[in-house]
This record gives C-alpha cells, sequence and structure tokens, in this order.
C-alpha cells in the first residue's frame, strides 16, 4: 500500500455553486508537502500546505483535512465514463495504490511515511461542483448509486507526505462502521443509520444528522 500521488489544488473558477473559486482541480506535485491539522471548519484551512477549501460551509476543517481516493477505482470509473481520469481529478489529495478505501473503518489510522498519521473520518458526499467539474450529467446520482465516495481524514500527526510514501494501517476500532456503509446510511439507505453510532470517531456534524434522523 502506498502514496500513487500528492495533490495540491489550483483554484478555478465554480460557476456551479455561484461561488468565486473552486480547489476541486488537484494535481500531482514533486517533492514533500507538509501536512497539519488545519483550524476550525468555515476557514477554508486544510490539511495540506499550498492547498484550501472555497466552500466554507462544507469543506474543510480537521474532520476533513486530507481526502484520499484509490487509484484502482479511479481506474473503474475511467472504463465507465470512457475518459482518461488522472491523479487528483476528483478532488482527492492522496491517490493510494493498494488500499481499499472505502472498506476502511471510521476511526481507522493510516502511517504514512516516518511521520504522518491520519485518521479516517467519514465519506466525501458529491455535489453540484464535483458533477459540474466532471461535465457530467446525472453524475451526483451515478456516484451515489456506487458508493465509492473516497474517505475524509483527520491529522493526528503532522509531517511531510511524498508520491512514493508506503501506508501501514497502525490501528483498526472494533467495530465494522465502514466509509461505504457511512454514505449508504446518508444517502441511499437510511435503515442503516442507526448502526453508525457505535464510530465514536464520526465528525460530531454526521452524528448530529444520524440522531435527528433515527428520532424524527
Amino acid at each position: 500500500m502506498k502514496l500513487l500521488s500528492v495533490n495540491v489544488g489550483k483554484p478555478r473558477p465554480n460557476p456551479w455553486k455561484g461561488l468565486g473559486a473552486t480547489g476541486i482541480d488537484k494535481r500531482p506535485v514533486d517533492g514533500p508537502v507538509t501536512v497539519t491539522a488545519p483550524g476550525p471548519k468555515g476557514t477554508g484551512a486544510v490539511g495540506l500546505d499550498g492547498d484550501r477549501a472555497y466552500d466554507v460551509k462544507h469543506h474543510g476543517g480537521p474532520d476533513q483535512a486530507v481526502y484520499a481516493y484509490a487509484r484502482e477505482d479511479l481506474d473503474n470509473w475511467e472504463a465507465e465514463l470512457r475518459r482518461p481520469l488522472h491523479n487528483g481529478v476528483f478532488g482527492e489529495n492522496l491517490t493510494t495504490l493498494g488500499l481499499d478505501v472505502n472498506a476502511a473503518l471510521i476511526g481507522e489510522r493510516w502511517h504514512i511515511g516516518p511521520d504522518v498519521i491520519l485518521e479516517v473520518s467519514c465519506p466525501r458526499i458529491p455535489c453540484a461542483t464535483f458533477q459540474g467539474w466532471l461535465e457530467r450529467d446525472g453524475w451526483i446520482k451515478r456516484f451515489t448509486e456506487a458508493a465509492l465516495p473516497g474517505a475524509y481524514l483527520r491529522v493526528i500527526a503532522p509531517g511531510a507526505l511524498r508520491t512514493g510514501d508506503p501506508v501501514h494501517i497502525a490501528h483498526r476500532p472494533d467495530h465494522d462502521v465502514t466509509i461505504a456503509l457511512v454514505f449508504r446510511a446518508l444517502t441511499r439507505e437510511p435503515a442503516l443509520l442507526p448502526r453508525l453510532l457505535v464510530a465514536d470517531a464520526l465528525p460530531e456534524e454526521i452524528t448530529a444528522i444520524v440522531r435527528r434522523r433515527t428520532t424524527a
């Protein structure tokens, strides 16, 4: 398991949400990239040096510090969409190889390279920016159906990330709540919602949604 690339955003106009910019256009970078825990959500701060979020209501902050997506899943999307998909095109900071990102458990910790430890926090939920960026009508629906959302991670131990860094699973919690399960519960399968509450590392924002929807 390793990092196939480390990707940092280049700001682009965002007509799909009526915002001045989006950071979804991530590109592989050479050399080490410093990773630190960002400040609170609402500032646009994210984990990778030189990157940022522009839709500050929905992105950024400590629970969405870093976004990872598997190259194997990108390859499957390439075949379906019949177009090349470069590393970073889904807006991911880390393109992984040999790691089943969607099967990662909430609270699972990844030790990457010599110093960095990241913790799996929650799935990515597709939005209008994602659909507009890929220029694919119906993309939100199709992405949701596939339930291959990729994982947001929080920074536990800072350091530097480099292309080729090995990824080791340093800790797996004692529950079965995966990234894919959380995504399915929040989108198309609400009957799964009660299962999520055993995952203590879920962001409070998501825990509140689960409690509201299961007690309504």
